[in-house]
């Protein structure tokens, strides 16, 4: 199986740009988006199969991309970065159909394994 194409979104860039090099040196073709409008066009564009969102944004939020994407592409996995102020709104994003949360900042190897196991779910899916 080929590993998971995997979005990153969070406002914070240089969070989001350590992350997305720290998920490609471990293998993961992974790209970074700063905003949830542009992860949007970035999945109408190219396609991910996971999509690592962080909640809290400015402008359009995690949860409101949450919604777009489960509207638009079922399939695509989704795993919330949830601050430890905002447990609820993970659990509210699982309730809106997200795989999984992690908290901020995030164990590298938690959220390796979740991606791999929300890529496994969206390939069982397609079948």
């Amino acid at each position: 199986m080929a590993p998971p194409r995997v979005l990153v979104v969070d406002d914070e860039e240089d969070f989001l740009e350590t992350l997305v090099n720290r998920l490609k040196r471990r293998g993961l073709p992974t790209q970074g988006a700063l905003s949830g409008s542009r992860a949007l066009e970035m999945l109408e564009a190219e396609g991910f199969d996971v999509v690592v969102l962080d909640v809290r944004m400015p402008g359009m939020d995690g949860l409101d991309v949450l919604k777009e994407i489960k509207d638009r592409w079922p399939f695509v996995e989704v795993i919330l970065l949830t601050g430890h102020g905002s447990v609820e709104s993970g659990i509210q994003g699982m309730r809106l159909g997200a795989f999984d949360y992690v908290m901020k900042p995030a164990d590298l190897e938690d959220l390796m394994e979740k991606i791999q196991q929300a890529h496994e779910r969206r390939s069982l899916r397609e079948d």
